[in-house]
């Protein structure tokens, strides 16, 4: 989902990201000397993101053992309302809430109280795969690499279909991300009560 959306995010904005934040970094950077009005823009989704992990950390804190559920309907929500406001709002306006619902999307996977698994920037993935095919290679685990090929497949996989939507669709191809996030949400209330977001585990004494 985070691919799908990023997609769209950066097709409607030609050349931002709803997502990836160290592009938006850099792109703020240039605009700043550049180009003040894309420099704005960057930094107004930097903003939504961080606005949107703070919202999405909150509510799982919250809603303790259900907070993946939480966190998803927020994020379908928020999607939801980029959808519905396109058009009738500034693109402004419509790109910061997908950037919000982005990073409450970082929130899901958290591990005693720290995100484990960022789902819309790859770099540290790639990093991980990288490292464990070099122990692979020197007689490691053999296939511990895989999961994180997997997770960039999926990202590089949505960002596909996110282009194919956009596409057809426009922006309306959001509301599609809205209902996976929803499924989704469905799903993982079904696996049952996951472990509170700040949970820590105490050191035996």
């Amino acid at each position: 989902m985070a691919g799908y959306v990023d997609a769209i995010g950066f097709l409607k904005l030609g050349g931002l990201f709803v997502s990836f934040m160290s592009g938006n970094s850099t792109q703020l950077a240039v605009g700043a000397v550049l180009d003040p009005p894309m420099a704005a823009m960057a930094a107004r989704l930097v903003l939504g993101f961080i606005g949107g992990v703070v919202v999405g950390t909150l509510l799982s804190e919250i809603a303790g053992r259900y907070r993946k559920s939480a966190v998803l309907v927020l994020v379908a929500a928020v999607l939801a309302i980029a959808a519905g406001i396109d058009g009738r709002a500034s693109t402004g306006w419509t790109t910061i809430m997908m950037a919000a619902a982005m990073g409450s999307a970082n929130t899901v996977f958290q591990r005693a109280g720290e995100v484990s698994i960022g789902v819309t920037y790859m770099t540290g993935t790639l990093v991980k795969f990288g490292q464990r095919l070099a122990g692979a290679m020197i007689g490691g685990p053999r296939w511990a690499w895989l999961p994180y090929l997997v997770l960039w497949g999926a990202l590089v996989g949505g960002a596909v279909g996110g282009a194919l939507a956009y596409a057809w669709l426009g922006t309306d191809g959001l509301w599609i991300a809205a209902l996976v996030a929803i499924a989704l949400a469905g799903y993982a209330a079904a696996l049952g009560p996951a472990e509170p977001a700040g949970a820590r585990h105490r050191p035996a004494v």
